[in-house]
């Protein structure tokens, strides 16, 4: 074996030593650095949040067959799409991102539900991506309900297809055309047998476009399938897939609720205003209670309050009290309940919740109430 000079061993000695020292701090970045990969979801109804306003979730509801998202800094693509369901039934699920509440879960900092006569606008922007390899929807959903409910709807649903691939149709039957959005729509009208549905079919495949909702909704309401005193929900865009899917995406979305388009003088559901909030807690090892005081310090009524916060990490919600508490930890919106959904100028709500954590403990940084920062007491 040739040997080396000494000198060149020590001088190799010392450059294993500094690789070995630069291999244990790049550990140490790994372990302590928030990740910066997509988040991959493979549950059957898991979601995860974007822009820190928006959800994506998987909604794997019409099939057993594996299927994944994986969520991006502005959307989502479908990874994986296996199996396929029958055309003429329902597809396998909604991968989807969306703005407000869907089945009790609702994103952070939303200001729906709202009433629909308090909205002057829903402007939305949206960026599919297709392929050809796959029957599907590109659909964009929008959510009617006579009441202000987080947990579903019963009554109207208003599709609007971007894309159509394969032999599949809309539910129930073609009723005629209407221009809405400054586009031409294929109208199809029908139930699902728990609500209704309207759809608006585009003819040749639309693969971004940035419009008003309400748009939507007034076409609805002037059809008779909706009410101006009813509530928007929720606000959704994504697929439907029947065979295969991977490879499907939604580049980029965006939806904002204005609110405020009511009577003069009266303030609509989700109205912004000046805010404080006290945040009071009580800490044992491994559990907590919070007690939270939502007061309007504006001189107009609030009506249809959510206080947006984010949870420290290892902290979860386990129950609450009056309010609704979504989702259990990271970026939830508590929202007031019936009864308790307004705050008038100079008044508070209050309301508390029950949570764990693991680490140390601490307390939120900052509150939101309907889309506006509040102060902290």
């Amino acid at each position: 074996m040739r040997r080396l000079p000494h000198q060149t061993r020590a001088v190799r000695g010392l450059f294993a030593a500094l690789l070995t020292a630069l291999a244990t701090v790049a550990a140490l970045v790994t372990a302590t650095a928030p990740a910066q990969a997509d988040t991959t979801i493979c549950e059957q109804y898991g979601s995860t949040t974007i822009q820190g306003r928006y959800v994506v979730q998987n909604n794997r509801w019409g099939t057993s067959a594996t299927q994944c998202v994986t969520a991006t800094d502005t959307g989502f693509r479908l990874t994986q799409a296996d199996g396929s369901v029958p055309t003429n039934g329902a597809p396998k699920s909604y991968p989807s991102v969306f703005n407000g509440c869907h089945y009790t879960n609702c994103s952070p900092g939303t200001n729906l539900p709202a009433r629909i006569s308090g909205i002057s606008g829903a402007p939305s922007s949206i960026s599919y991506g297709y392929v050809n390899d796959a029957v599907y929807n590109a659909s964009y959903d929008i959510w009617l309900d006579p009441t202000p409910r987080t947990d579903g709807v019963n009554r109207t649903e208003i599709m609007i297809w971007f894309n159509k691939v394969g032999p599949i149709q809309p539910i129930g039957s073609q009723v005629g055309t209407a221009t809405v959005g400054g586009r031409t729509w294929q109208v199809w009208s029908g139930s699902n047998g728990s609500n209704d549905v309207l759809s608006f079919v585009a003819p040749s495949a639309i693969s971004s476009w940035s419009f008003d909702v309400m748009d939507f909704v007034r076409e609805t309401v002037a059809r008779g399938m909706a009410r101006n005193d009813w509530y928007l929900t929720s606000v959704q865009a994504g697929f439907e897939p029947w065979q295969n899917g991977a490879g499907l995406a939604v580049n980029s979305f965006s939806s904002t609720v204005n609110t405020g388009g009511g009577t003069p003088g009266e303030p609509g559901p989700g109205t912004p205003a000046a805010c404080t909030v006290s945040y009071a807690t009580n800490v044992w090892p491994g559990g907590f209670t919070a007690n939270v005081t939502v007061k309007n310090t504006g001189s107009s009524v609030v009506d249809g309050w959510k206080l947006a916060f984010t949870l420290p990490s290892g902290q979860r919600v386990t129950h609450a009290w009056n309010a609704s508490v979504t989702p259990s930890s990271g970026a939830v919106t508590a929202s007031g309940l019936d009864g308790s959904a307004r705050i008038a100028p100079g008044a508070s709500q209050s309301f508390g919740f029950q949570g764990t954590y693991s680490g140390t403990f601490a307390q939120p940084n900052g509150f939101s109430l309907n889309g506006t920062a509040c102060t902290t007491a």
